[in-house]
């Protein structure tokens, strides 16, 4: 089961979320950190980023995260999803 690190940008875009947001994004980083390949988080490659992946935390909203050494992801952003991923 990987380990989840926060960026100071993750953390700051979360918290302008809207309440029921971040309840979805609490509940994503949940399956992140259980299993990364599960099948509502819709995982992914970012083209023209190379090394991060975006995970669904509903229809509009993606975070963004790399993998580490050591069985680490480093949830770098989260937001609308055309917002997030020109900035991943």
């Amino acid at each position: 089961m990987p380990e989840i690190e926060l960026t100071d940008r993750f953390l700051k875009s979360y918290a302008i979320l809207p309440e029921q947001i971040r309840k979805k994004v609490n509940k994503a980083i949940r399956l992140l950190a259980n299993d990364p390949r599960h099948p509502s988080l819709q995982t992914k490659p970012i083209q023209g980023a190379k090394g991060i992946y975006e995970a669904r935390a509903d229809r509009a909203y993606r975070m963004t995260y790399e993998r580490l050494p050591g069985d680490v992801l480093r949830l770098r952003v989260v937001g609308e999803h055309d917002e997030t991923l020109k900035n991943p």
